[in-house]
């Protein structure tokens, strides 16, 4: 028979449980849920789904049984296992370098027809705008009788080596975010870049390097940043890492002074072991990340400064590159892309400025553009001519270009220059299962916009992916409730490009 006191407790009790309930947030219920009806259908939803941060074919169990750059198999045949993007910051002129034009010749002078310009915009340009004809002398190369330009005769001498798309054309005409969209897919910030999605997705074959290497020269880095080669939503640890010259690489990888490696071996099982508690409690995938940057800074503290040393280099192979110890400069780049892939980076990206020829002093159609264009000629023909003679031109697919072209009237500047075009450029590639001595599309008689062949942004990310053994529609990520993806919604191969 129960008693008023014993109704009494139990009362108090009752309420004692409710005050506890209300200060459980949701995220505690579902940790401490797993063995209820709540789990089982969390276990039922995720049935068919990878963990955070694994990539195709990857299954990793905890944060001591696995890399999240363990190296994968693609789930398509793949003829490139890695990659090397040679992106020139700017927008290079098409008109200038890989596509003559005789009746823009012709017109030289003379101003745009108005059904050319009807309803389209321009970063700089506005009405009674002139044609501008180039001032460079073209040729034809090779077996393949592709035509290039005289600014770039090292290229021009292994044209049969080259797959040129003159057919390009993007969406954006402003720097920063035409960059974004080349690299990952969109304008805005945010988003995956394509060496993150292709680490995200096959890993790396390197333990002691990181699987995505940023490399820069020029007078400066390129507008949009870090954002360029970020990972987005993806986990952090498929970002690239910015190398720079020198014996230090990458700042704050030297130890302090007597801090030997036993004692830091120590901090960094001590720092492992708290972190795998923490990733066995909560599973954030960040904190795995975190264990495995810790790792790898670690063996990056002996493998950074080697590879950087490329005086040990034959004499010959620096002089074919134009390379030289100690400085930096895109030829030194190019000699460490090769460097770095042999040593099994996945993704090797070289931002090289300016080829922003507005006109006037400093960055018109004249000197500034020779002196870069004999920047990136010879080295970037050495390093093509170097993988393929160490056979891996086969399965490294290089990739060349910038984020727009430039505008077949010239800018109102003394000396004359040109504004940004996205209807027209040109990108070149070489190796990894493209077609060499390969022309693809074809532009109007002024190279003002694509006519045969169109090829959008999003169809070379497809083509690149295509490459290294990823269908585009299918490769995704699921992120705020949508599974996004580098070609957005759009894209298709070029298979024109394919071997």
């Amino acid at each position: 028979m129960k008693t008023e006191s014993h109704e009494t407790a139990l009362s108090t009790d009752c309420r004692s449980e409710l005050d506890v309930l209300r200060h459980v947030t949701r995220r505690h219920f579902f940790q401490g849920c797993g063995l209820g009806l709540g789990g089982v259908a969390l276990a039922s939803l995720l049935a068919d789904r990878p963990l955070f941060g694994a990539g195709p074919n990857k299954a990793v169990s905890s944060a001591t049984t696995a890399s999240p750059m363990a190296p994968s198999i693609p789930p398509l045949p793949a003829t490139a296992k890695r990659v090397i993007y040679l992106f020139m910051a700017g927008g290079p002129s098409h008109l200038e370098l890989f596509d003559y034009k005789p009746k823009l010749q012709a017109m030289d002078g003379k101003l745009v027809p108005d059904s050319l310009i009807e309803k389209k915009r321009f970063a700089f340009l506005k009405k009674n705008m002139k044609l501008l004809g180039t001032r460079r002398n073209f040729a034809r190369h090779g077996e393949s009788g592709v035509e290039i330009s005289e600014l770039l005769p090292r290229l021009g001498a292994i044209a049969d080596q080259l797959c040129l798309v003159k057919s390009m054309r993007t969406e954006v005409f402003n720097h920063g975010p035409a960059k974004l969209f080349m690299n990952t897919g969109s304008p805005q910030f945010g988003r995956p870049s394509m060496g993150a999605w292709l680490t995200y997705g096959i890993g790396s074959e390197s333990t002691d390097l990181p699987g995505f290497v940023v490399l820069q020269s020029g007078p400066r880095g390129p507008r949009g940043g870090a954002a360029l080669w970020g990972s987005g939503f993806l986990p952090t640890t498929y970002q690239g890492v910015p190398f720079r010259s020198g014996a230090e690489p990458i700042l704050n990888l030297t130890s302090p002074g007597g801090f030997n490696q036993r004692r830091q071996r120590q901090f960094f099982d001590a720092v492992r072991a708290l972190n795998t508690l923490r990733y066995s409690a909560v599973s954030d995938p960040e904190i795995h990340t975190r264990i495995a940057a810790y790792e790898m800074a670690y063996r990056m503290q002996s493998s950074a400064p080697e590879l950087m040393d490329i005086s040990q280099e034959s004499k010959k192979t620096l002089d074919t590159y134009g390379a030289e110890p100690g400085k930096m400069s895109y030829a030194n780049n190019c000699l460490l892309a090769r460097r770095l892939i042999e040593r099994g980076v996945r993704f090797v990206q070289l931002y090289h400025t300016d080829w922003d020829h507005h006109g006037g002093i400093g960055q018109n159609l004249g000197s500034p553009l020779d002196h870069v264009a004999h920047e990136v000629d010879g080295p970037t023909a050495a390093l093509i001519l170097d993988l393929k003679q160490r056979g891996l031109l086969e399965d490294t697919l290089v990739v060349w270009g910038g984020e727009f072209g430039r505008t077949p009237m010239g800018e109102p500047r003394e000396p004359a220059g040109r504004d940004h075009h996205i209807d027209a450029y040109t990108m070149m590639f070489a190796g990894g299962g493209v077609r060499p001595g390969a022309v693809i599309g074809r532009t109007d008689d002024l190279g003002f916009a694509a006519v045969e062949d169109p090829v959008h942004v999003h169809d070379i990310q497809a083509t690149v992916l295509h490459l290294m053994g990823f269908d585009h529609e299918k490769f995704t990520f699921r992120f705020q409730g949508r599974d996004f993806r580098l070609t957005d919604v759009h894209g298709k191969v070029v298979g024109k490009m394919l071997a």
